[in-house]
């Protein structure tokens, strides 16, 4: 059995959490997040906790799971998400223009992303993009689909990165003899 399935999700104070017609609802003051659960896996609210149990030993691999995913829509609601992103290369860019990111990454022409509806974006010294939303999944979904319009190069290190991210730089061929 999963360690983290036993542990019950607190609910704070101002967040409700709903279980019908196999779904789960979330509301709190950032926003509502709806999840289906699966007949294998129960959840139970009670006051302030929220536990999850499985109803026959198939549902072994979707317990943990299924916690975790409570408490993130748990956290979302209340806190939300951010993931940072870094440009990195001379004439790099980003601008928040009407619910989209105009981006200069080294083509010929400007890269537009649109964001996803619960999405929001902006952009601190033309380099930094801050991705924050309510859902933990699709923030981190649509900061990869940023990061894979222009990937760090191995070889001169430009492009956009997680904040944090570790490259480790290549050499290049040397001249042969």
């Amino acid at each position: 059995m999963s360690r983290i399935g036993k542990v019950p999700v607190n609910i704070p104070a101002g967040v409700t959490v709903r279980i019908e017609d196999g779904s789960v609802t979330v509301a709190g003051k950032k926003g509502k997040l709806a999840r289906p659960i699966p007949d294998l896996v129960k959840i139970d609210v009670e006051g302030e906790r929220a536990t999850v149990s499985i109803s026959s030993e198939d549902g072994r691999n979707l317990y943990g799971m299924y916690r975790t995913l409570l408490a993130n829509m748990v956290k979302g609601v209340t806190e939300g998400f951010t993931k940072t992103l870094d440009i990195v290369g001379v004439g790099y860019k980003a601008e928040v223009k009407a619910g989209a990111l105009q981006m200069a990454l080294g083509y010929s022409h400007p890269v537009l992303f649109k964001l996803p509806e619960g999405i929001t974006a902006e952009v601190e010294a033309n380099t930094v993009i801050k991705v924050t939303g309510i859902d933990k999944e699709l923030v981190g979904e649509t900061a990869a689909r940023i990061r894979s319009l222009r990937r760090p190069d191995v070889y001169k290190l430009k492009g956009v990165r997680y904040r944090g991210e570790r490259l480790v730089k290549k050499v290049g061929k040397a001249a042969g003899k």
